[in-house]
């Protein structure tokens, strides 16, 4: 089997979870494939999920108007379900479209979340500009007027800094959106909107930290740019790049394209030279982030390693490091699929230490598979997402060049 047969097998059968697994109700992605989440739909997971259907239609595994259908099923459902000064929850009941509390303290909009789906929401929207602008214009329509609805400068506080969370009745904002880790893409959907729009000044300050986002030290021999040391878990490099194209962005603090390579470096050679000794680890098996780890989910990275793999994360860096990426795919795939390869792809995570394998799937885990395999072979969604002029505008605003 061939490199391109195997990345499209996976890509196809990871697919299902999103198209075939979808809450019935209203088309978003489920959180997870437990019993107990069966009617809680993920915000950010949906907007990738948006992004896996582009995939689909333009590989024929679904057709043009079936994506049509499921995309009008889930804007009739973002337009009705609670929102919070035109954020959404991190979570909803599929049924309903009230929130479901996140955390004791996250039971109103979550803004990180909303700029997946934004960011989602706005590739499809260019997909069916690309498709038949004039046809497709109520549900252009409809895209914009969600984008445009929400209030990125609100959530500032009148500080220069963004914040992650607010729920009604609550007069604190409880987490700065600092760097560096996943929210890059919230800083520049909140920098384009042309109606609640955020100053240079906040992304300097508030997602830069005046400088010291910065990092610039040696680790496995591999210097890192921006952020925690090792990197942190590898979903920084995978999230806001599923849109943002990493290899036309450049600004004071970094190049991203080097700094997600540089990360994903560092995270390989962690796992290849396994100082902790745990079972598994080779060049052929790597790969730490976000997961389910035994009960609990957890940040794994090299800073905080517990012998748990994820597959996600090794197979979503593709596009930074193909080589080893792919090494990985065909030993999870070939070696290692009695174990861990189900209904919709491979499972979230294993140990090799402990004899653990999980069941579970998470949507946020197993989008970046399919995207980041497409992006590495065509980059059909970076194309989409960087096309937006709002887009183009905003990077431009926060002194990004390159694009």
């Amino acid at each position: 089997m061939s490199d391109l047969e195997l990345t499209g097998i996976i890509q196809r059968q990871t697919f299902k979870y999103f198209w075939e697994f979808a809450h019935p109700a209203c088309g978003l992605a489920r959180e997870r494939n437990h019993k107990d989440y069966k009617d809680v739909v993920t915000t950010g997971g949906s907007g990738f999920g948006l992004m896996t259907m582009i995939v689909a239609a333009e590989n024929n595994w679904i057709t043009t108007q079936q994506f049509v259908e499921r995309i009008n099923v889930v804007l009739e459902f973002l337009f009705h379900c609670e929102k919070y000064h035109g954020a959404f929850s991190h979570w909803y009941q599929g049924n309903t479209g009230k929130t479901i509390p996140f955390g004791k303290k996250d039971d109103g909009a979550d803004l990180v979340e909303t700029s997946f789906l934004i960011m989602g929401l706005l590739t499809v929207r260019q997909y069916l500009k690309k498709i038949d602008e004039n046809l497709y214009r109520r549900l252009i329509d409809k895209i914009n007027a969600l984008w445009l609805n929400v209030e990125w400068d609100w959530f500032t506080r009148g500080e220069n800094v963004l914040y992650w969370h607010w729920r009604p009745g609550w007069s604190q904002y409880n987490l700065k959106i600092e760097g560096y880790n996943e929210a890059l893409v919230t800083y520049v959907l909140a920098a384009a909107s042309s109606t609640h729009a955020i100053s240079k000044n906040i992304y300097d300050k508030g997602w830069a930290r005046g400088g010291q986002i910065v990092n610039g030290n040696s680790f496995y021999e591999t210097v890192l740019p921006l952020g925690p040391d090792y990197g942190g878990p590898l979903f920084f490099a995978h999230y806001s790049f599923l849109g943002l194209n990493p290899h036309l962005l450049k600004d004071k603090y970094a190049d991203y394209l080097q700094q997600n390579i540089a990360h994903t470096k560092i995270n390989y050679a962690h796992c290849r030279n396994n100082p902790k000794g745990y079972k598994g680890y080779a060049e052929n098996c790597w790969g730490l982030t976000a997961c389910d780890s035994g009960k609990r989910y957890k940040p794994l990275h090299p800073r905080k390693d517990n012998g748990t793999i994820c597959p996600s994360a090794a197979i979503s860096s593709l596009p930074y490091l193909p080589k080893e990426s792919m090494a990985a795919m065909r030993h999870f795939y070939d070696d290692l699929g009695k174990k861990i390869w189900g209904e919709y792809g491979f499972y979230d995570s294993f140990n090799k230490t402990r004899s653990w394998y999980a069941q579970s799937y998470l949507a946020i885990n197993q989008a970046p598979i399919i995207l980041m395999i497409e992006n590495y072979k065509t980059g059909l969604l970076w194309d989409l997402f960087m096309s937006c002029e709002e887009i183009k505008e905003g990077l431009q605003k926060l002194g990004f060049e390159g694009f």
